[in-house]
């Protein structure tokens, strides 16, 4: 069972244990089944005979679309190892807090993506 604020997913394979516990939380609390799991903090879940595909594409889709960046094209650079960098750097930023919206929904998805950890971490 995994429970986050108001929203609880229950997993197992015995389908009558599930419906028990469902009925005996539904005794003590006001609740309400929303049947199988399709999305669930920014990951989206789909089901098959095989198993379950765990899939961040929805939520980096809604990041590019908040910094209306869904029509750009991508390049590859590279970032110096050991730089350091201040807030005095460049250009004052337009909108800061949109900046720090994406930095943190960004800092979220190393979760599921290490690999661009480093990066977000220099950026935040």
């Amino acid at each position: 069972m995994s429970l986050f604020v108001d929203d609880m997913i229950i997993t197992s394979d015995d389908i009558d244990g599930i419906s028990v516990l469902k009925t005996e939380l539904a005794r003590q609390f006001e609740m309400k089944d929303l049947g199988s799991l399709r999305y669930f903090l920014g990951i989206e879940v789909v089901y098959s005979p095989r198993g379950y595909l765990l899939s961040r594409s929805k939520y980096v889709a809604n990041i590019l679309e908040r910094t209306r960046l869904t029509n750009k094209k991508t390049i590859n650079i590279f970032i110096e190892v050991n730089t350091r960098y201040s807030s005095s750097n460049g250009l004052l930023l337009p909108n800061p807090t949109l900046y720090r919206t994406i930095v943190g929904s960004s800092v979220y998805l190393t979760i599921t993506r290490p690999d661009i950890a480093y990066v977000i971490h220099v950026v935040s």
